[in-house]
């Protein structure tokens, strides 16, 4: 299994009220320069929110909600000093609960 850190918000806070395509294309910039594969995915209405053991994080969110995801925990680190309105955590996947990580609701 794999460790999966994320930032969350609403859909419309992450998407229109901040500059996140902005900070997520300098990032691609910087991976491409460096030759690191991308580690990091937006992901709009994400399913993981369902599972059990999220269900806390996902009361506390505004719906729809949108969330940035990454193997990265200091990439994550940063979106949430970064962005602030946001909230964080983690989970492992795939599991029973959470069979695709990057899963959307749509």
């Amino acid at each position: 299994m794999t460790t999966y850190h994320f930032v969350a918000a609403s859909e419309r806070f992450l998407t229109e009220e901040e500059p996140l395509e902005e900070v997520l294309k300098e990032r691609r910039r910087h991976y491409s320069e460096e030759g690191k594969d991308i580690d990091f995915w937006l992901i709009r209405r994400p399913a993981f929110l369902n599972s059990p053991e999220l269900s806390a994080i996902k009361t506390e969110l505004p719906a729809p909600s949108a969330a940035v995801v990454s193997t990265d925990a200091t990439f994550i680190t940063f979106m949430k000093l970064r962005l602030e309105y946001v909230l964080e955590g983690r989970f492992e996947a795939p599991s029973h609960s959470i069979p695709d990580p990057l899963a959307s609701l749509f």
